[in-house]
């Protein structure tokens, strides 16, 4: 007669029935939801695209309006300033901290 120790009644058994239970749960589970679930086809997102301002420098255009993005040195480059004109113009901005819709005079 073959006798069975002790250590695997007490553990070994349990940890096979919860194996067992755990593994039929999960099947059951992922049958029941393949057959709820209808199939449906992939549909990628539209891209999103953000509409383009004119660049246009009237001869009027003393102010500047800033927006998203813009750096002190590219707002220059658009007006044909360098930075430091632009710093003598505007002498209460900081150049590392500009704030969209801030305005900042170019001519």
């Amino acid at each position: 007669m073959v006798t069975i120790p002790y250590w695997f009644i007490r553990y070994g058994l349990p940890t096979a029935f919860l194996l067992v239970a755990t593994v039929t749960v999960l099947l059951v589970r992922a049958a029941i939801h393949d057959d709820a679930v209808a199939p449906t086809a992939r549909v990628e997102p539209a891209p999103v695209t953000t509409p383009k301002r004119a660049h246009t420098r009237s001869a009027h255009a003393s102010a500047y309006s800033v927006r998203s993005g813009d750096t002190l040195g590219t707002i220059a480059e658009r007006f044909g300033r360098t930075v430091g004109q632009l710093l003598v113009m505007n002498p209460g901005i900081d150049p590392r901290a500009l704030r969209v819709g801030q305005s900042i005079r170019v001519e």
